[in-house]
């Protein structure tokens, strides 16, 4: 089975090929597990970043903006798509042309070239929680119609309605999952708005403080990235009823504040590590993150499978043992 992965060098696009070679299957266009035979893993930059050395990966470095560049990906006509390459929110919001150009045009080219191959190909979309925005009621439901109130979000939000389309016409089996915030990343912050929820754990495990751009009590809707590639690869091999006819979900994660992650960062960690943590209000950064929802009912994330993380505590834990960080 050929596997087509965008965004491959980001820290998401890594994981996803290191689950999928260590899986060693998936399913097929026809439902049936299939061996992985091949990953063509795309992104970006010349030299591929940290990709793992396995005989079944390839590397092709280019743009997903270049049409010419989409087609040549899609010569060997993937069985499975997975489109993780994007333009973050804060950055998305900042340069309206560089995000339209990331988030849709490249997400149309992918579409189309997928349309183009005839096989119908497995094709797993990652939205956002920032399509949500708006009058919002205080638990979120499945059929909660998304008015988001970013660029980014608006381009998510086309890019989901275009994986519904596809699919109805049979031109591909899509899957959109829009992905709560990703704590905990490790590296530098990025241009996302939510990367807060990461660096107010990070940065002081490192011994490094950290002044939040958020306010003590903003509250956010989370997921470990151990969780997220399990859940895109349950979602990908899902059965087409469990998805039904709109191809979007919400995956699980676990409510919080900001300050009940500092809480948890100095149960696990202790207080002189939660003790690095600053508060500095950012309004740019305010304003995306608290028209996000933090409740949802999660009825079908349920149906297909996808879970939320046991605790927040969990999540640290988990980041701190994977860096072989010292608990308190």
């Amino acid at each position: 089975m050929h596997i087509l992965v965008t965004g491959a060098c980001g820290f998401l696009g890594r994981r996803l090929i290191e689950a999928l070679l260590a899986r060693g299957q998936l399913a097929g266009t026809s439902g049936e597990a299939t061996p992985v035979s091949q990953i063509v893993a795309t992104d970006i930059f010349p030299e591929p970043a940290g990709l793992p050395a396995d005989e079944r990966v390839f590397y092709q470095a280019g743009d997903i903006c270049d049409p010419e560049f989409v087609a040549r990906l899609f010569a060997a006509k993937p069985g499975s798509v997975f489109h993780l390459a994007a333009l973050v929110s804060g950055g998305a919001e900042q340069d309206f042309d560089a995000g339209m150009k990331a988030n849709l045009t490249g997400t149309i080219h992918l579409l189309e070239a997928a349309r183009q191959t005839g096989v119908s190909p497995r094709f797993v979309f990652t939205s956002s929680i920032a399509t949500y925005g708006g009058d919002l009621p205080e638990v979120v439901s499945d059929e909660h119609q998304v008015t988001p109130e970013s660029s980014y979000g608006v381009q998510k939000a086309i890019g989901e309605l275009l994986v519904n389309d596809y699919t109805r016409k049979g031109f591909i089996n899509g899957r959109s999952f829009r992905l709560p915030i990703i704590a905990i990343r490790p590296g530098g912050a990025n241009s996302a708005a939510s990367s807060w929820a990461s660096a107010i754990i990070r940065e002081p495990l490192s011994g490094v403080e950290y002044t939040s751009p958020v306010a003590a009590d903003d509250r956010g809707f989370l997921l470990s990235p151990l969780k997220v590639i399990e859940g895109l690869i349950v979602g990908h091999d899902a059965p087409d009823e469990a998805w039904g006819r709109n191809r979007s979900v919400m995956m699980a994660g676990l409510s919080c504040t900001a300050k009940d992650l500092v809480d948890a960062l100095q149960r696990v960690a202790g207080a002189r590590v939660a003790e690095r943590v600053r508060w500095q209000p950012d309004p740019f950064v305010r304003k995306i993150i608290t028209t996000w929802p933090t409740q949802f009912t999660l009825d079908k994330a349920s149906r297909i499978g996808l879970e939320a993380d046991a605790s927040i505590d969990n999540i640290v834990t988990q980041y701190m043992a994977e860096h072989s960080m010292e608990m308190s």
